[in-house]
This record gives C-alpha cells, sequence and structure tokens, in this order.
C-alpha cells in the first residue's frame, strides 16, 4: 500500500501531542499501527488490544482512502479503496465481535464512519464513483451487521455516521476546500455524533446519522462543476 508520508508525520505528530494533552488525565493512552490492507496485522493488533485490555467495547471504523479513480481508472487504486474502506473495515468488525461475544459482555457498540456517498449518487464527480461504490458497501455492511447480531440476541449496537464533506487532510488534497459555495463540516462535528450515539441508552440503538452543513445543497455543489 502506498501512503502519504507528509499525511502519516501529521497522523504521528498528531498522537504525540494528544498523548501529551491527556498525561495526567483519568486512564492512559494507548495507540498502535496498523495496516487495513493487510489481514495478518489487523489480527496481530485486536490480539494485542486483547491481551492489554482484556475486552472490546467500541469500535470506531474510521480509515478510509480515496484515491481520484474513476470506473475506467487504475486498477491498484480500486483495490486500495475496497481493501481499507470495505475488506479492512469488515475484519476489524468482525474481531471486534468475536472478542464481545467470547468475553460475553454487557453492552458494544460498532460506529462505522461512512458518507453521504453511501446514500446519495453524485454522478457527476467522476472520480468519486469507486469511492462512493465502497460507501454504499459500508452502507449495506452496516444494516446487516446490526439484523444480524439482533438475531444472535448478542447486546451489540451498530451505528452509520454519514458526513457531507468534512475539513480533513483527504478533502484538502482533493481540493474540496477550494471549491465555491461549498460547505464543509469540522471533525468535531463528527466526534460529536458518535458521543451522541454513544450516550443514548443501550436499548436505543441510533442506526443511521446524516450530518451536513446548514444549507449545504446540491446546486451549489454542482455550480463547480458545469
Amino acid at each position: 500500500m502506498t501512503f502519504n508520508l507528509k499525511i502519516i508525520t501529521e497522523i504521528y505528530f498528531g498522537i504525540l501531542e494528544l498523548e501529551k494533552e491527556l498525561k495526567g488525565k483519568l486512564g492512559t493512552f494507548y495507540y498502535v499501527k496498523v495496516d487495513l490492507c493487510s489481514e495478518e496485522n489487523i489480527l496481530e493488533a485486536f490480539n494485542w488490544v486483547k491481551k492489554t485490555f482484556k475486552s472490546v467495547d467500541v469500535l470506531v471504523n474510521n480509515a478510509g482512502v480515496w484515491k481520484q479513480s474513476d470506473l475506467l481508472g487504475n486498477t491498484n487504486d480500486w483495490k486500495k479503496m475496497f481493501d481499507t474502506n470495505v475488506i479492512g473495515l469488515n475484519i476489524c468488525t468482525r474481531e471486534a465481535v468475536k472478542i464481545m461475544e467470547e468475553l460475553k459482555i454487557n453492552e458494544g457498540h460498532i460506529i462505522n464512519i461512512n458518507s453521504v456517498v453511501g446514500h446519495y449518487q453524485f454522478p457527476y464527480m467522476k472520480d468519486l464513483s469507486i469511492y462512493s461504490a465502497t460507501k454504499l458497501c459500508v452502507t449495506s455492511i452496516t444494516e446487516n451487521l446490526r439484523e444480524l447480531l439482533g438475531m444472535k440476541n448478542l447486546p451489540i449496537r451498530v451505528t452509520s455516521i454519514s458526513p457531507a464533506a468534512v475539513e480533513t487532510e483527504m478533502a484538502v488534497e482533493f481540493g474540496f476546500d477550494k471549491l465555491e459555495g461549498v460547505r464543509m463540516l469540522k471533525s468535531i462535528d463528527i466526534a460529536e455524533a458518535i458521543m451522541y450515539a454513544l450516550s443514548a441508552p443501550q436499548s436505543v440503538n441510533i442506526a443511521e446519522i446524516i450530518i451536513r452543513p446548514t444549507s449545504d445543497n446540491t446546486l451549489g455543489t454542482l455550480k463547480n462543476f458545469l
């Protein structure tokens, strides 16, 4: 898998900064690097989690890749997006549920960070076609997982959080911040949505949250492509 060194460096130093901010607070901050395109690496990470924490209560599948590649584009780009956004997400979910079921936890939660393109098509943005296909998969996976865990009578809630464009390194890399009239969400908006889903009573499963900036509209975005 090809990594953007600048983004990786920013994430690494961001984690170190977060570690400093949390010093002295309740609990201990841990982090481990995982390549979601490697099942072996994912399994090693979950074994580490199980040995270190003896449990998994919440899994947030947040990692995602968007390569500018349409339906006539580069095969490797397609594979990276599906390996990370779909296969990696599902492996992580499977391993987390295994641990939750084995340890008979009383409350569990799987949260998938999805996208509005997992619900609505934007055919005028051709470079979104494969990425949106992966997010359509996430929408289906999340709902089917919720049903499956319900049939198994497991106390594990499942939530899909689908934001519009968010001010992240990925959005800036592809120039979303330069599109005229396009409003963008901030990372804190997504974090607060996660907290909202987690804070609901165990008897309540918030299955889907779609987040858009106030006054967001398709016509405003479309003008950039006419």
